[in-house]
């Protein structure tokens, strides 16, 4: 759903004067702006280089839901065209290896199913007929079949036998019963019985094949060899998996005979396996599980059959989000955060990485995240969402020269809106660490004029803010306040020893981080030190909730799903497994982020 969140009384403050009432224009940004809004997600380059394809997410004021549409971008003069739109919801576009179809998920007759549109005649067809929602497409290298990923409905824990129902009795809904560690997830709610398989369908219908079985669930993304006789993916197929879920391992799978082999072991995640263009070399993501509350996702390279397993990310000391192989093979194209700002990066086998370009964006703008998606062609052509704090994620290419933007989705009435400026703010920590903070101005405010301070604090808490459109701070901004949001210690995109300084200490020094970007604020002559206001989601509301009890410099708080108690937490937030048990076999797992005494 789209989110309004108005967490604060923004009525406290009257509306800035060019907020125009009536039936004239209103240059202020509103709830109602919610749904003009329009965002570019999951671009695809064709294999020849020559278009994009991508999800245009749009907001639909009628069911309070966005829609999504899927749109082709002609990567060198930028006209775009429809390819799926309608009532349903269009995803995970993704070409045939000639470039003259498009696989992608419809919902066009109720659940999701995997549709082939024809480019040369705009035909499409429902190539299967599936009992739950497919994810994960991926063509088979000589066009013939998909692979993809889709929960097996199961049989859930029961416990006795109700008497027989007459005919026609209206009885209560059954008993239900979640017997996962994990057994709830954000959004998602509570998991149905049943495990994540990986099957093939053929690319111009027929049933489909499943490929693994067994106890656990096989959820991730299956990748084609070169020579379509392997599927790779990653999975914890352990009898321990639900309480070793950060244990996963990359498999080779026989598409021919179905056998399974794993070729990775270590005590760690491996994930999202990459076969190079030759097959010979396998990339993929992980780290060594050191049982902290973070570690970098690093960037490794081995030999087809597990061998030679290398780092080639170790000395950057930033985590790696995705990775693609560029078309010779002989590097790959990455996006990391650095400082609080997305970036794409050329990484070759030797370990050296050469910046491409900056400001990836992610469509989940409510507030200002690190984000963004991208791919690569055969031509070397690389397509990416970016944005920035005025503008929602677009479709932006490069190939060779300068990166350009393809799309403008918002430009036909954004820019008439008094949107707040966002600048970066210098703060020093009580223990001189530089701390990265950004404040969006209200629109209209004038230079020196204070103006009432929120300060909203990012969850995770190893995650990062930057300098991104949020809609979440221009609503705040619009009803007059300034926005104050920084990313404290324990926050992503500042290297390994920055966020382990909260590990096994949070709450705690990040508190004295955040008082300083208050004082900053204050000492820029932006914030009126009697009116400032706190609030914060998750682990910002951890914080919010630590705020309060230590001082009372804030006028209001509110705490956004916060845990108050690390103890009752356990077992009832939605990722329990977060805090690990001590085990004898494998010594001290995580503890959480609870300060020690």
């Amino acid at each position: 759903m789209i989110r309004f969140s108005l967490a604060i009384a923004l009525a406290l403050t009257p509306l800035p004067a060019f907020a125009q009432m009536g039936d004239g224009p209103v240059a202020a940004f509103t709830g109602a702006d919610l749904f003009k809004l329009e965002a570019a997600r999951d671009p695809q380059v064709s294999p020849d280089g020559r278009q994009i394809a991508y999800v245009r997410q749009s907001g639909d004021v009628m069911t309070d839901r966005n829609r999504m549409s899927i749109w082709v971008v002609d990567a060198a003069t930028g006209r775009q065209r429809p390819l799926v739109t309608g009532p349903g919801r269009y995803t995970m576009p993704r070409w045939s290896p000639d470039g003259g179809r498009i696989a992608y998920s419809s919902t066009d007759e109720g659940g999701a199913q995997l549709h082939v549109r024809w480019l040369d005649t705009g035909a499409a067809s429902r190539i299967t007929a599936l009992p739950d929602a497919p994810q994960s497409l991926a063509w088979s290298p000589d066009g013939r079949s998909i692979a993809y990923t889709m929960r097996v409905p199961g049989e859930g824990l029961k416990l006795g036998k109700a008497p027989d129902k007459p005919e026609g009795a209206q009885w209560a809904p059954p008993l239900e019963i979640y017997d996962r560690a994990t057994y709830r997830t954000d959004e998602g709610g509570y998991i149905k019985p049943g495990h994540a398989r990986i099957f093939v369908v053929a690319a111009d219908g027929g049933a489909p094949r499943q490929m693994t079985f067994g106890a656990f669930g096989d959820d991730g993304a299956p990748e084609w060899t070169p020579d379509g006789g392997t599927l790779l993916f990653s999975a914890v197929r352990k009898p321990d998996w639900q309480r070793d879920f950060n244990n996963s391992e990359i498999y080779a799978l026989d598409v021919a005979g179905g056998a399974i082999e794993p070729l990775t072991a270590r005590d760690g995640p491996d994930a999202n396996p990459l076969p190079s263009p030759d097959g010979r070399r396998i990339a993929y993501l992980g780290f060594d599980d050191a049982r902290r509350t973070y570690e970098a996702t690093e960037l490794y390279v081995m030999n087809r059959d597990g061998s030679g397993a290398r780092s080639l990310t170790a000395a950057l000391d930033r985590d790696i989000d995705a990775a693609q192989w560029a078309p010779d093979g002989r590097s790959l194209v990455v996006s990391y955060d650095e400082q609080g700002v997305k970036k794409l990066g050329r990484v070759g086998l030797d370990g050296s990485l050469r910046e491409l370009a900056a400001g990836l964006a992610g469509a989940g703008f409510d507030r200002p995240y690190t984000g963004g998606a991208f791919s690569v062609g055969r031509n070397g052509t690389i397509a990416w969402t970016g944005g920035d704090a005025t503008r929602p994620p677009d479709v932006y290419a490069l190939k060779g020269g300068t990166a350009r933007p393809l799309t403008r989705l918002n430009e036909g009435w954004l820019p008439a809106k008094a949107l707040a400026p966002v600048r970066k703010l210098a703060v020093i920590a009580p223990d001189g660490k530089p701390i990265d903070a950004w404040i969006a101005l209200p629109p209209g405010r004038t230079e020196g004029q204070r103006v009432p301070l929120i300060l909203e604090i990012h969850g995770g808490p190893h995650t990062a803010y930057g300098p991104m459109f949020a809609t979440d701070v221009q609503l705040y901004a619009a009803g007059g306040y300034a926005v104050l949001y920084t990313n404290p210690r324990g926050s992503t995109s500042y290297g390994e020893d920055f966020a382990k300084l909260i590990d096994r200490a949070y709450p705690g020094e990040d508190y004295g981080d955040l008082m300083a970007s208050v004082d900053a604020a204050i000492a820029a002559g932006i914030a009126d030190p009697d009116n400032l206001f706190v609030t914060g989601g998750s682990g910002g509301g951890v914080l919010t909730a630590w705020i309060v009890g230590k001082t009372d410099r804030f006028k209001a708080a509110a705490t956004q799903k916060p845990v108050i108690n690390w103890t009752s937490e356990a077992l009832t937030m939605d990722n329990t497994l977060f805090k690990r048990p001590l085990s004898p076999q494998n010594g001290e797992r995580y503890a959480g982020l609870v300060r020690s005494a």
